[in-house]
C-alpha cells in the first residue's frame, strides 16, 4: 500500500557543470536552483555557458507533499535557510543524469544519499515553494506527543548456561 500525496508542486530544476581538474573525470555535476512550476523548455536544454562552467535545465518532476511529513516540513521552514533535496540518477551513457526527485522531507533527503551512486544536493527552496509548503502545514500539522517506551528488566536467566541434552523445565 502506498500513501498518495495530498498536494503535488510541479518544479524544474536547473544543474550546473564544472570542468573537473582530476584524470579520471571529465566534469563535476551539482544541482543549483529548483524552479517554481515547469518552464516551457526542453530537458537538458543549455541555458549559459563561462568558460569551464555551464547550467543546464535538465528538467521537471513534482515535489509532493504528505500529511505525515509535516513535521519535517514544519522544522525545513523553520530552519532559517528551507531547502529542497534534489536527487540525481547517473544514467551511464548521454546526458549523464536524470531527475530522479525533489523533497522538501529532510529525512528523505538524507535517506536518498544512502545508495552511494546517486547525486544528492541541497539547494535554496523558493518562496514560491516555501510558501505552498507552509500553508500545507498550517491546513495537515496534527502535533504528536512522543511516548518514551520502558524498557522490559532484563532476565538474567535468558543467558545462562544451559546443560546439553537436558530440557528447560519451564
Amino acid at each position: 500500500m502506498s500513501l498518495k500525496p495530498l498536494k503535488i508542486f510541479p518544479v524544474g530544476v536547473v544543474v550546473q557543470r564544472t570542468k573537473a581538474s582530476s584524470p579520471w573525470i571529465d566534469y563535476l555535476w551539482r544541482p543549483v536552483t529548483v524552479l517554481p512550476g515547469v518552464p516551457d523548455t526542453e530537458p537538458w536544454t543549455r541555458l549559459s555557458e563561462e568558460g569551464d562552467v555551464a547550467t543546464f535545465y535538465i528538467g521537471a518532476t513534482d515535489i509532493e507533499f504528505f500529511a505525515s511529513d509535516t513535521t519535517q516540513y514544519r522544522d525545513n521552514l523553520f530552519s532559517g535557510s528551507p531547502s529542497l533535496w534534489v536527487t540525481l540518477r547517473p544514467t551511464g551513457g548521454e546526458p549523464p543524469y536524470e531527475l530522479w526527485s525533489v523533497t522538501a522531507d529532510s529525512s528523505e533527503g538524507e535517506l536518498m544519499t544512502e545508495t552511494g551512486h546517486d547525486l544528492v544536493e541541497m539547494v535554496p527552496m523558493p518562496d514560491a515553494v516555501s510558501d505552498e509548503l507552509a500553508q500545507f502545514v498550517a491546513e495537515h500539522h496534527v502535533e504528536r506527543i512522543f511516548y518514551k517506551r520502558k524498557r522490559k528488566a532484563a532476565d538474567p536467566e535468558a543467558l545462562a548456561r544451559r546443560v546439553p541434552g537436558k530440557k528447560d523445565s519451564s
